[in-house]
């Protein structure tokens, strides 16, 4: 095992227990990315970053270097750039892999991933990223042939008529059914939707960004301070001392809504629907938007330091850093996706404790409803006599 495999860490989930969540990435332990970093500048230190973050490179170099950026700023300035296309692009292939390699894993009596793997044979996107970052015309380029794509097979129609049409839950559950015998991630979600969309976990979305500057700058610098401070934060977050969850259903553009309820469900879906709204970006690449499809930016805080966000894949993505008087890094701090969704007392850590001790497979569509950056396995344990199947659930139980 290499070095970097060391540090990569991983999770379990021990439906009907309590803890029902153990694991945790030794690279977020204390100081320790600040010393690995540490007199790296630059391109080297976004290059060590992606190896260090090898599954979501792409959203840690291109974090890093915003908070790179931002750390040479003056301090209160607010970088808010529209997500690059690459970004997009990256997004957009972190879906489709996750799709086609983890989501048949996560269920049994499917048929043959590997050999399901027939519906990319077509697929302009590759799920490995190519070695040299492709440039801004090329990622373009992608997201309109990933478009065209979609639309000649699996849609069969333009993707803004299929979102127009099936974005509601029930109408895109009905269209999973129907081409279940031919699209493997619509069977993947057919055959999960009797079990997953009963399923519904508290739902506390992340609320840390915000449309208006103002209150963005002043949660910036909260949440910098309490990553600075708080030795054990980028390992289990908390924000204004609750538990949260971050996902594509709690992104900044879905505002409020995204605080409703969410099922195992929806949440498996949203993946999929985000996937089509970043193709369609690459018909209307020239056409201004009002709300980024994916935010991003960074806050200059004074003395080289700066913090960085990124909506992603898996949700949003926090860098910290602090440059000494050369540029070169003097400590530095990620706060993950992952971190958020599988702490040990949020949202799903309470619903895999209520789940009776058994239910492997609930657990298993719940493991990738919320997809972990890192291994993520499912493993029964031991239930201590006379406790029964369900644990008590801190704010509420969980609907079934």
């Amino acid at each position: 095992m290499s070095d970097v495999q060391a540090l990569t860490g991983s999770y379990a989930l021990h439906p009907g227990a309590q803890p029902s969540i153990t694991g945790h990435r030794p690279v977020l332990s204390p100081g320790l990315l600040g010393r690995l970093l540490r007199g790296r500048e630059g391109v080297a230190a976004e290059r060590m970053l992606g190896q260090l973050f090898s599954l979501c490179a792409h959203a840690h170099r291109h974090t890093a270097g915003l908070a790179l950026q931002a750390a040479t700023l003056p301090d209160n300035t607010l970088l808010r750039p529209e997500a690059s296309s690459v970004l997009l692009l990256e997004t957009a292939r972190d879906h489709l892999r996750n799709m086609a390699l983890d989501w048949p894993r996560r269920q049994a009596g499917l048929a043959d991933p590997l050999v399901e793997l027939g519906w990319l044979k077509a697929c302009p996107l590759s799920l490995v990223p190519p070695h040299q970052e492709p440039t801004e015309d090329q990622a373009w380029y992608g997201l309109r042939q990933m478009r065209l794509w979609l639309e000649a097979g699996p849609l069969q129609q333009p993707v803004g008529d299929w979102l127009a049409q099936h974005v509601e839950a029930g109408a895109f559950a009905d269209w999973c059914q129907s081409r279940s015998a031919d699209f493997y991630p619509a069977q993947c979600l057919h055959h999960w939707y009797p079990q997953a969309n009963t399923l519904i976990p508290t739902t506390r979305c992340l609320n840390l960004l915000s449309a208006d500057s103002a209150q963005q700058a002043a949660h910036l610098r909260s949440m910098a301070h309490a990553m600075v401070t708080d030795t054990q934060l980028v390992q289990y977050p908390t924000w204004q001392g609750q538990c949260a969850e971050t996902g594509p259903w709690a992104r900044l553009r879905h505002g409020p809504g995204a605080h409703t309820a969410q099922t195992a469900w929806t949440r498996l879906s949203a993946r999929w629907i985000e996937l089509l709204e970043i193709t369609l970006m690459g018909a209307t690449a020239a056409s201004p938007v009002s709300t980024p499809l994916l935010s991003c930016g960074a806050l200059a805080l004074g003395e080289h330091q700066a913090i960085a966000w990124c909506e992603m894949a898996r949700g949003l993505l926090l860098h910290w850093l602090k440059l000494d008087a050369s540029g070169r890094v003097l400590d530095y701090q990620v706060l993950a996706p992952t971190e958020w969704n599988f702490h040990p007392q949020g949202g799903l850590a309470q619903a895999l404790t209520a789940l009776g001790p058994h239910d492997t497979a609930s657990a298993r569509a719940l493991a990738a409803a919320y997809d972990a950056c890192v291994e993520c396995s499912v493993t029964r344990v031991p239930v201590p006599p006379g406790s029964g199947h369900i644990f008590p659930m801190p704010g509420g139980p969980l609907q079934r």
